[in-house]
């Protein structure tokens, strides 16, 4: 009786770890991001793509989800990680930075990493316009999640006249030039 018992014991642990192991294997295909690592050209522009998308929706949760849990970041001179803190300052960021309309180019790419071009356009509350300039450097785990951001950004002052982005907020249509292609 008493292996009875033990067979029965070590039948429903056994079933309880293949179906927690079907579990979290469903889980990471669910947090997947693909592309995955290693890049190629055309993975590291959809990638970058990709990003560019979920930032000029600026929705902070669903641009978060993008990055581990615990991501690293550094923004100009903030440092800071993990989805929370990237939500709050994606929030405090679109607060103040109005109107705001990115692209994104693959500047290099290797494995696990992509390095980025960017330049955005927006105002501020007063009607002030900038473009600001920048570049990234980004670091993938094995999901296609990013797990580190690194940004450095210059911001410069422009009239109204001089914006080059003016699509409808939301995704850059398809036919808008690039940064290669606006000079910029």
């Amino acid at each position: 009786m008493l292996a009875t018992y033990f067979s029965r014991a070590w039948r429903r642990d056994n079933l309880c770890k293949k179906s927690a192991s079907v579990q979290s294997s469903t889980q990471r295909a669910k947090m997947s991001r693909p592309p995955l690592p290693p890049f190629t050209v055309e993975s590291a522009a959809q990638k970058a793509r990709m990003a560019e998308d979920a930032w000029n929706t600026r929705d902070p949760s669903r641009v978060a989800l993008a990055y581990t849990m615990d991501s690293v970041w550094r923004n100009r001179s903030e440092f800071f990680q993990g989805r929370a803190a990237i939500e709050a300052f994606l929030a405090r960021k679109w607060s103040k930075e109005l109107d705001y309309r990115l692209i994104k180019e693959v500047w290099a790419f290797r494995e696990n990493r992509i390095a980025v071009r960017f330049a955005y356009e927006w105002h501020d509350d007063s009607g002030n316009w900038f473009r600001s300039y920048g570049n990234e450097n980004w670091e993938f785990d094995e999901l296609g999640l990013m797990r580190r951001r690194l940004a450095s950004i210059n911001d410069l002052p422009i009239k109204d006249p001089e914006r080059k982005y003016h699509w409808p907020l939301g995704r850059r249509p398809d036919d808008h030039p690039s940064l290669s292609e606006l000079g910029l």
